[in-house]
């Protein structure tokens, strides 16, 4: 058994029947004869994009996998392996490489080197005695403490070397979790508990931690209402009487409120981290932090109650010590708080309604949010937005309800980035209607791979908003979109979908968005791809109350 086989045995050992790729890898071929699906992307980005969207719907259970070729491949692949970091998405990537003895050359682009900073853990596979052990601690990473991408090189004269017998066994990596000790639990309980008006901030760790109805039990116990982080939106049931919504560069009105009048807030499953596609909270309140990394505490804010851990762990112990408080001193604060987050969602709701059901030609891009949100069933579907003003105009408004209803991403921003997502969505669950809603400018980063989904029977649908140009641009560079039209696009994107096998479909009125979209779901159950190009306004107004 050489190298490569090896490797595509500790795949298969680590449950992986699939595999993102492009364009070359001697890997490939040796995987496929081992009957794990090799899926050939139109770029190294798209590739690991649908790694990442596969590693977020499995909660840890598998992961994404892409291998590319060395040199140029790993250059492109680049992108796509930072967007993953900066989310913190378990992915493995795996690494074509020259010869050991070539790799001191000066054109020899080193993957580990290079990739380092924007992964968890970079390495090379120095001899055929080390895969096994290398894989393990791959694996192991990608399970404990924070997720995020690794990265193994493959050079290939050690690929295709013999693997002693003594060196081929593999055993896979247990995860291992942690709670910080009862006495800090308790002390958040009771701060929680006593405070006047907390708050709890869920992110995605809750989402992938498969701890959402751990949350759920300890809201509804307490009487707190939840508010998520963009990555952790459909953590929490947004049709929940204590559901506040989702915040990112937009949120609802329910949320900048509970945010600003809150007294103790409880962090879960999130970094905190200080980003510009997010809410920070203002200074006086007493904060209490959940992470599975250490790292992320006190690093961005001054947290009063650390409680470094796992987020199901902490949140089951939590809801124990809990019952007995609440069976204690009683609390009955749960019916007011309701009362008030209904009140605050209608008059927040009330002053968009005109804008979300606007009739107006071109159509404007909330209605086709609000028609998205009225036509397709949120509990068995999964929608993405992609960068830009889609994911502005989305966040407040899309309803997300089970887990992975809705993949929120963005600590960094690529354009493009949802085609890709939703391609791995849909094989993490096939029988799911996968959405991926994006803009024009967005579609341009990733058209081609309208092809991979069709050339592999990965149907999904992508919602393209087409408002010929580059939303919230032009404003900002006038004389560069008057004189030469900088940030103007064109394009017949419903047309350009149909050359490449999917079916295209145009939409201009307002009244056929919701018919589009059910066409497009009834499509994919046939097993095609469907482009919705639905020609929309310039529309900048956004929800920061």
């Amino acid at each position: 058994m050489n190298g490569y086989e090896l490797v595509a045995e500790i795949l298969r050992k680590e449950d992986v029947d699939w595999m993102a790729c492009f364009p070359a890898n001697p890997l490939i071929e040796v995987v496929a004869k081992r009957s794990i699906r090799p899926v050939i992307f139109r770029s190294e980005r798209a590739g690991i994009h649908a790694a990442d969207g596969y590693s977020r719907l499995m909660d840890g259970e598998k992961f994404g996998v892409f291998c590319m070729q060395r040199g140029p491949g790993s250059e492109n692949a680049f992108g796509g392996v930072a967007q993953a970091f900066g989310d913190g998405i378990p992915v493995l990537i795996l690494a074509d490489s020259d010869v050991t003895t070539n790799q001191d050359m000066t054109v020899s682009f080193r993957t580990p080197k290079n990739f380092r900073h924007i992964s968890k853990w970079a390495d090379t596979i120095r001899s055929p005695e080390r895969i096994s052990a290398m894989f393990r601690r791959a694996f192991n990473e990608m399970r404990t403490g924070r997720p995020g991408p690794v990265v193994l090189e493959l050079p290939r004269d050690v690929m295709a070397a013999d693997v002693p017998e003594s060196a081929q066994e593999y055993t896979a990596a247990k995860a291992g979790k942690f709670l910080p000790p009862q006495t800090d639990i308790e002390s958040a309980i009771d701060a929680l508990l006593n405070a006047k008006k907390p708050l709890i901030w869920s992110g995605q760790g809750t989402l992938m931690g498969a701890a959402s109805g751990s949350l759920t039990e300890l809201a509804e116990l307490a009487g707190i209402p939840v508010m998520t982080t963009m990555p952790g939106k459909s953590g929490f049931n947004e049709t929940h009487p204590l559901s506040l919504g989702a915040t990112n560069l937009t949120y609802s009105g329910q949320a900048r409120k509970w945010l600003d009048e809150s007294d103790v807030i409880f962090a879960i499953g999130t970094s905190m981290s200080g980003t510009h596609y997010g809410l920070r909270p203002c200074a006086g309140k007493t904060l209490i932090h959940c992470s599975s990394d250490p790292a992320d505490i006190n690093r961005d804010y001054d947290i009063d109650m650390p409680l470094p851990g796992d987020a199901k762990l902490v949140l089951d112990a939590m809801i124990n010590i809990a019952k007995e408080k609440v069976l204690e001193r009683g609390h009955g604060r749960r019916a007011e708080t309701e009362r008030e987050i209904k009140k605050s969602r209608e008059s927040w709701m009330n002053s968009w309604q005109p804008i979300l059901t606007s009739d107006e030609i071109p159509i404007n891009p909330y209605r086709v949010v609000w028609e998205m949100d009225r036509v397709i069933d949120h509990d068995t579907s999964i929608v993405t937005h992609d960068a830009g003003h889609p994911r502005d105009q989305m966040m407040p408004f899309y309803t997300a309800t089970v887990p992975h209803s809705y993949i929120g991403w963005g600590k960094t921003t690529h354009l493009g980035y949802g085609l890709g997502l939703m391609i791995g969505a849909k094989m993490a669950k096939p029988e799911r209607f996968c959405v991926s809603f994006m803009g024009d400018a967005a579609f341009g980063h990733c058209g081609m791979d309208v092809e991979t989904a069709v050339r592999n029977d990965i149907p999904i649908t992508i919602v393209v908003i087409n408002n010929s140009g580059m939303g919230g641009y032009k404003e900002g560079m006038p004389t560069a979109y008057e004189q030469y039209g900088a940030s103007a696009l064109s394009g017949n994107y419903a047309a350009l979908a149909e050359s490449l096998g999917a079916k295209g479909i145009r939409v201009e009125q307002p009244d056929g968005v919701g018919a589009a979209i059910q066409q497009a779901r009834a499509e994919n159950e046939t097993g095609n791809t469907v482009l919705v190009e639905i020609i929309t306004s310039m529309e900048n107004r956004m929800s920061k109350p």
